[in-house]
């Protein structure tokens, strides 16, 4: 009864839905997380790295949500990371991608490299999720190749933790390397030397050695 009310809530106070949960994990599976907040357990639709991502059942647990209100269901979306959550929202604005099919997506590629498919254009790797065809993979390109660069920054920064990463990244770019070879550069250059990513110079040079 109380889930229902939660719901009737919900479909009358649409400008109020729930954004973000925190409570105990009382259940979880790939693809799924029940967690109870003020004696109401949500049942929550959650992609693979989230699920790997969360603590034990009987643990506290805080998601991201997003809420998808139909005339006969609501559904929640829960992501460990926002990052996953504006990418999933990103991916849904597509057409002939619902929530469902993006959270698959969100599963079988990183948000790191479905933002690097996209942008680099690699039909291959986007076909290879179940569900995402030969026309669904060129449309998700189309729209949204353009409108990634604020995801490829700020997944490139916390894959590569450093003060120095938006800085060279932003500085091979403007030496007229495309964004996705520079991101790419500057991860290989870290992964060889993880002391460069406080190091603007350490890395630029490290960054631009790879790149060429």
């Amino acid at each position: 009864m109380a889930l229902i009310l939660a719901r009737r809530v919900i479909l009358i106070e649409e400008d109020h839905m729930i954004a973000h949960l925190r409570g105990k994990l009382i259940y979880k599976q790939p693809g799924q997380a029940i967690v109870e907040a003020g004696g109401v357990g949500y049942d929550v639709t959650i992609s693979v790295p989230t699920f790997t991502a969360l603590p034990s059942v009987g643990a506290e647990a805080a998601l991201h949500i997003h809420t998808q209100v139909s005339e006969d269901q609501i559904a929640l979306f829960g992501f460990l990371e926002r990052e996953e959550k504006r990418l999933f929202e990103r991916l849904i604005t597509v057409s002939g991608v619902g929530p469902k099919l993006a959270i698959k997506m969100l599963s079988g590629l990183s948000s790191e490299r479905a933002v690097q498919a996209i942008r680099s254009q690699d039909h291959a790797q986007l076909v290879r999720i179940p569900g995402v065809g030969k026309k669904l993979a060129e449309r998700l390109v189309v729209e949204l190749k353009d409108k990634l660069d604020d995801f490829a920054v700020a997944l490139v920064a916390s894959a590569v933790q450093g003060a120095a990463v938006d800085d060279v990244l932003s500085a091979l770019v403007n030496l007229g390397y495309q964004r996705p070879a520079a991101e790419k550069a500057i991860e290989q250059a870290v992964a060889k030397d993880k002391e460069l990513a406080g190091d603007f110079d350490g890395l630029f040079r490290g960054a631009l050695k790879v790149i060429r």
